[in-house]
């Protein structure tokens, strides 16, 4: 290292490739190992400190590149979102990582870029302790006195440079703030000053006089009091237009202007914090902790520049959170608290569970008719998707379809309960309610579907004095809820699809709010000269309350069919189990046998269909609540606490988690949920 600290002071020697290779020496062999980095720059530091000549090479070294190099690019653009859009950066993203771009080292970003050219650089930068970083800047900078307003000196490159990156992030603030997105969904922005011009003008003040107090003798000191105000101002309006953004609807447009007028008003702040620490003394050292922390989010911007999946996750999470908030509301209808509330629900999953049946009889019509591949599998997404928007447009509920709703429910509490003892019972509480509604749901459609399956298989019979299936097809579709099998990998897979479908509901329910489609099929003269003012108004309202319940109820069905497709497609072992078809299955096959299955077939059969039930529910709540909690950034680190308490209550009292106490019965429940 000491050879290499001696040629930043030779002239010939290219110091864009000393900077690599010094930062080579810093590098850990693996990112994660932090204390081997830390060692590295203590070593450095130490080296430096023994050495004055390799100090001074290196002090000049760092001078000439904020001397020779631009940042303002660096400032106002690492880490920053463009504004190409959502789409066109996705797209510059997957080229740069196929063709890298084109590097310009006069740029300090582009250098930066160069120097910690690994991906994984900003693990080991970022895990070295602030104060290490911190002492190195000391060593760099020196021991320097004090300026006063007397000692007023030249405003120093690296200065200028930072208040002209303040001057540009502020024109991007005012033209994203003034963009008609946002007015759209905030229109109190054209009817009052717009704070993002308030703080353009303010900026642009307070970067003159923070110039003329630094080489001005005796000029007044630069205060930001009324710039930090107007700052304030725009965080302001910014959250609120979020928050009606999650009320009203959002898209990935909105989304990627949001997000960008948050980093660029956060990194305002930033280099504004930094050059406040500036404001007693004028000596570098006295911002280090700032210089240090925008170091590393610099370093990690460029490193990651290219990542596709920070930046997914940057722009999803309005959106997701939106979609989730929906679902959320939806899910608190499945969570009953009442005895009426759950009789209610175990009626409306009875409903479920007779079409249900109907659905599983007419699938097994549809594949003996001998179709084309293609034709028998969408005859059979059909029947799917549209039995189930019947069971919604009817009121009745399928089982496996509430965890999807459940689960955000559960993540919009934790993110309320953040730890606290008496919110943690309350969400134990819920967990419990959650867990017994889910289960008289299940009840609902499998005490109704199998004996319906039965019925009807047992009226073909003595009507045409045939068996509605054949002996060789109720064994296959015993078969195929044997746990022994592949049927609970299927059951994975149809959770998956729940999970999906859930998705599907509330993004269309947030691309009705945010194309206000109720609100513009009441405008439509011809709806309502056909229907009636009345019946128009009642057709809006419920497209208003059911769309995504209906999209994603008709998705979920070519979901399920499309996955026994690309079985069939690529000749893969891929398919499909749902509990509620499953049990209906049994009841056909149980009637095809003449009832003469033996009990241990019975029993294998039996648990299959609950094993299948419970795959359904885990994985299409896992997922769901995942989503729903990153959605939120909520980390739920109180899981222990919560077990625990759920613990408690099952010993107290297991019954709770099957049926509702009488004493939390109201005297009225609300109307059972469509499902």
């Amino acid at each position: 290292m000491e050879r290499l600290l001696e040629r930043f002071a030779q002239p010939d020697q290219d110091q864009v490739a000393l900077w690599v290779a010094l930062v080579d020496k810093l590098r850990p062999r693996r990112p994660t190992e932090a204390d081997k980095a830390t060692e590295n720059l203590r070593t450095l530091c130490r080296l430096l400190a023994r050495r004055p000549e390799l100090l001074a090479n290196l002090r000049n070294a760092v001078l000439r590149l904020f001397d020779e190099h631009k940042q303002v690019t660096m400032y106002v653009s690492s880490g920053l979102l463009p504004s190409t859009g959502f789409f066109s950066e996705t797209s510059r993203r997957i080229g740069s990582r196929l063709l890298p771009e084109v590097v310009d080292t006069s740029y300090l970003k582009d250098l930066i870029s160069v120097v910690f050219h690994r991906v994984d650089d900003e693990v080991w930068v970022n895990a070295i302790a602030d104060e290490d970083w911190q002492e190195l800047l000391r060593l760099l900078v020196g021991h320097q006195t004090p300026m006063f307003e007397e000692d007023a000196s030249p405003l120093p490159n690296a200065l200028g440079e930072i208040l002209e990156s303040m001057r540009v992030l502020s024109f991007h603030v005012s033209a994203i703030g003034l963009d008609r997105e946002l007015v759209r969904i905030d229109p109190n922005l054209e009817e009052h000053e717009s704070p993002f011009l308030a703080q353009n003008a303010e900026l642009l003040t307070y970067i003159e006089h923070y110039s003329a107090w630094w080489t001005t003798p005796g000029a007044l000191i630069a205060d930001d009091a009324h710039l930090t105000v107007m700052l304030h101002q725009c965080d302001e309006v910014l959250q609120r237009v979020r928050k009606r953004a999650m009320r009203i609807g959002t898209s990935l447009t909105l989304t990627f202007k949001l997000e960008r007028l948050r980093q660029h008003l956060e990194r305002i702040h930033e280099l504004n914090s930094l050059l406040s620490e500036l404001r007693t003394r004028r000596v570098v050292e006295d911002a280090a902790p700032r210089i240090v922390r925008l170091f590393k989010t610099l370093v990690r911007a460029e490193c990651r520049k290219n990542i596709l999946s920070d930046y997914w996750g940057q722009n999803v999470e309005l959106l997701s959170l939106r979609m989730t908030e929906s679902a959320s509301k939806t899910g608190e209808k499945y969570i009953t608290s009442s005895r009426n509330e759950y009789f209610g629900l175990m009626a409306s999953a009875a409903l479920g569970g007779l079409i249900i049946a109907f659905m599983a009889g007419n699938k097994i019509v549809l594949g003996s008719q001998g179709m084309a591949p293609l034709n028998e599998l969408l005859s059979f997404c059909l029947n799917y998707g549209l039995g189930f928007m019947l069971i919604h447009m009817l009121g009745g509920t399928v089982a496996t379809k509430q965890p999807a709703m459940t689960a955000n429910a559960i993540a919009a509490s934790i993110g309320e309960a953040r730890g606290k003892t008496r919110d943690l019972e309350a969400l134990a509480d819920l967990v419990v309610r959650t867990i017994r509604s889910q289960v008289g749901a299940i009840l609902g459609n499998i005490c109704v579907a199998i004996p319906v399956a039965l019925l009807v298989g047992l009226l073909i019979r003595l009507g045409t004095g045939e068996h509605f299936i054949g002996p060789d097809k109720a064994h296959k579709l015993l078969d195929e809820i044997d746990p022994r099998g592949g049927a609970l990998l299927f059951a994975a897979i149809a959770g998956v699809c729940l999970f999906t479908s859930g998705l599907i509901a509330a993004y269309y329910d947030n691309l009705s709010a945010y194309n206000r489609v109720p609100q513009r099929l009441r405008q439509l003269r011809g709806l309502r000269s056909w229907l009636g003012e009345a019946r128009a108004e009642r057709f809006a309202a419920y497209v208003e309350q059911n769309i995504g319940a209906l999209v994603g109820n008709f998705f979920f069905g070519f979901l399920l069919g499309g996955a026994t497709a690309i079985g069939v497609l690529f000749g893969l072992p891929i398919d499909i189990r749902h509990i509620a078809f499953s049990s209906a299955y049994l009841g056909y096959a149980a009637t095809a046998l003449d009832f003469s299955i033996p009990t241990a077939t019975v029993v294998l059969a039996f648990s299959g269909v609950l094993l299948i039930g419970l795959t359904n529910l885990l994985v299409s709540f896992t997922l769901t609540l995942s989503v729903a909690m990153r959605a939120r950034r909520i980390s739920f680190a109180q899981g222990r606490t919560l077990g625990g308490l759920l613990l408690k209550r099952l010993l107290r009292n297991p019954a709770a988690f099957l049926f509702p106490p009488r004493s939390d019965e109201p005297a009225l429940g609300p109307t059972p949920p469509n499902g």
